[in-house]
Formats: structure tokens, sequence, C-alpha cells
């Protein structure tokens, strides 16, 4: 198996590592390939993402780490771009699309920060409905593309993060929501994220996108690309042989 990454965090955001340490890692494990890409900053969570200063320097680093490394390993400059980020004004090698947060009645709602404040979000907010909180994430997801302009959806399913400890299922109208998200981000020939990063945080047991949801993005003929959201650098390549066979049951 070829070794890749595109999905990294560094100590720049909510990472342990830093870039460096996490190259020198990635050169370890016998990588052909490593991609950084630092959470895109916004207001309201000041302390996951990248401020300014510490965007420039994430960039200034990466840069630096291309010509010391390009011998040993191919590095990439990307960003993991919100939704609600403001538009980065630098031309990066790739974009990850993603929703961490929704907006409703004027105020941001968390998607994935913990299994308590995802109960606080369905309840009161969605009236105990899990299923109004997931299709109104997905409706977001959907303009993900359309918005960021970005090359990757990130963990597609997102909001099943906490679904299992919380007791919330994948039912009908969740994998309908889903189904006419993958019908809208289809055209834009992105890739689509299998993502093992919650399985290294032990909040779930396999990957996203469940493999229904992976099954319908392979029948629209979508394209797919294995990552670990990677936020310690041990965990690089973690749960990648559970990636591919998923890839596989879902006929990939």
């Amino acid at each position: 198996m070829i070794k890749t990454n595109f999905h990294t965090h560094t100590n720049l955001c909510d990472g342990a590592d830093t870039p460096e340490e996490i190259v020198l890692t990635a050169i370890e494990k016998g990588f052909t390939s490593l991609g950084f890409s630092g959470h895109s900053y916004y207001e309201f969570e000041k302390d996951v993402t990248m401020t300014p200063e510490k965007l420039e320097n994430y960039i200034s680093e990466v840069n630096r780490l291309q010509e010391k490394y390009k011998d040993k390993i191919e590095i990439l400059l990307g960003l993991e771009q919100d939704y609600y980020s403001p538009t980065p004004n630098y031309k990066f090698d790739y974009l990850i699309g993603s929703v961490h947060m929704l907006k409703k009645n004027g105020e941001f709602l968390p998607v994935d920060a913990s299994s308590e404040s995802n109960k606080q979000v369905v309840n009161p907010i969605y009236n105990g409905d899990f299923d109004a909180f997931a299709e109104h994430y997905f409706e977001t997801v959907a303009d993900v593309i359309n918005k960021t302009k970005a090359d990757i959806v990130g963990h597609i399913d997102l909001i099943s993060k906490y679904s299992e400890i919380n007791g919330y299922g994948q039912s009908k109208r969740f994998l309908k929501a889903a189904e006419n998200t993958i019908d809208s981000l289809i055209k834009f020939d992105c890739l689509f994220e299998i993502n093992t990063g919650a399985m290294a945080r032990k909040v779930k047991n396999i990957p996203y996108p469940s493999l229904e949801i992976l099954k319908m993005i392979k029948q629209r003929g979508g394209k797919i690309i294995i990552s670990s959201d990677c936020h310690d650098r041990q965990h690089l390549d973690f749960g990648f042989d559970k990636a591919v066979k998923l890839a596989l049951d879902a006929g990939f």
C-alpha cells in the first residue's frame, strides 16, 4: 500500500506535534507524500483554529520543510477550510472543505465538539430530533465545495461522530439527507474522504463515512481518498487497513 496522508494537524492549531516532528514520523513510517491541513480561522473557535499570525508561521514552516526534505518525501501545503471561515488569500496546494459548526437563528452550533454538546444542541434547539439536526448539517455540507472551492470533502458524515455514544442511529431520514448531499457534491468532481480520525480518538469503531454512504458515493462514480485526520503523529496511518476494507466492501 502506498502511504499518504493529506489531513494532518500540527500544534499550530489543535494538533499535538510540530510540523517537522510529523514529517520525520512520516518518513519513518514509509510515507511517499504528506499534506498539512491546519484548521482555517474562525472567531468562535479560536482554541482549535489558526489565527492569522499562526497561519503565517504555518505557511513559512511548511515551505521550509518542503525544501529541507524534498529528497525524502513530497510535502504539500493544504488547509482545512471550514464553511464559515473567511476565504483564504493564499494559494494552497489543496483545500479540504469541512463543516464543524452550523448556524441557526444567528447562533453558531458545534457539530462535533463532544457527546454532551451534541445532546445540548439536539435538545432543545432541534426539539430532541437528531434527524432534524442531521438534515441541517447535510444541507450545509451540500454547499461546502461551492462555498470553499475545496478539492476534498472532509468527513462527510461528521455529524455521526457521537451518534453511537448518544444512541442516535442512521435512520432513513439521515441517509436520505446524506444521499441528497452526495447528489449535490458529485458534480464538482471532488474527492470524498474516508477518515479514521474518530477511531484514533476512540469515539468510533469505524471510519467516516458509513458503508451505506460510501456505497452511495461509489454508485454515483465518486472518487475517494483515505486520511487519518491526524492530531498525533503516532496516529498518522491509524486504521488505514480498516479504511481500505471499507472501500473494498463499498465496491471501490
